[in-house]
């Protein structure tokens, strides 16, 4: 005959400690989407909240998460642990993102009007005003397309050196030497010489 075991109340209420193999190893666990299409349904609002942090405007922010999710889709066999998933497509949000602003194309970008120059005295026409910018855009837009994505970032998006540099992928140097070259053509620029 056994004696009896005293043991505490938590002590019995708590289950046996088990030790987790590798999570290589780990035996495959059911699934928490049984599809793709599953997922998305469960977690579109979310992630397009997350797009739209990253972009400033709603359809570029659709368009990123659609193509974050194809993606995800590519890898869905894959991806085993599907409690990932969300920050699977988190990271192709952010490089989709990234890569776009590495080959943007400098007429693509979103705000909601142009700097305004500074006024002239005696130039208080807004035609003159509107002639004058005109003029300015088809200036930059002669520059070639690597000076005037840095333009483009330091003047009209207000971006610091450091901040251009980093979207572009290069040294603050590199910024500060294009964006110096760029000024010195735009100054030459005969159309703007005439229109000043």
């Amino acid at each position: 005959m056994t004696a009896p075991v005293c043991t505490s109340a938590s002590a019995a209420a708590a289950p046996a400690r088990q030790t987790l193999p590798h999570p290589r190893l780990a035996p495959a666990t059911p699934s928490l989407y049984p599809s793709f299409a599953s997922y998305v349904r469960a977690r579109h609002p979310a992630l397009l909240r997350t797009a739209r942090s990253l972009t400033a405007n709603p359809s570029d922010a659709e368009d990123l998460l659609q193509t974050a999710l194809a993606k995800t889709y590519v890898a869905w066999e894959r991806i085993e642990d599907h409690r990932a998933l969300d920050g699977y497509v988190r990271r192709a949000l952010l490089n989709t993102r990234t890569s776009q602003w590495r080959r943007r194309r400098v007429d693509e970008f979103a705000c909601d009007e142009l700097p305004e120059p500074e006024p002239r005295p005696g130039a208080d026409d807004p035609a003159e005003r509107q002639a004058l910018r005109d003029a300015m855009w088809r200036a930059i837009m002669r520059l070639p397309a690597r000076q005037r994505a840095m333009v483009v970032l330091r003047y009209y998006e207000d971006l610091s050196e450091a901040q251009t540099a980093e979207q572009l992928g290069v040294s603050v140097g590199t910024v500060k030497s294009a964006v110096s070259r760029a000024l010195g053509k735009l100054r030459e620029d005969p159309e703007l010489s005439l229109a000043r």
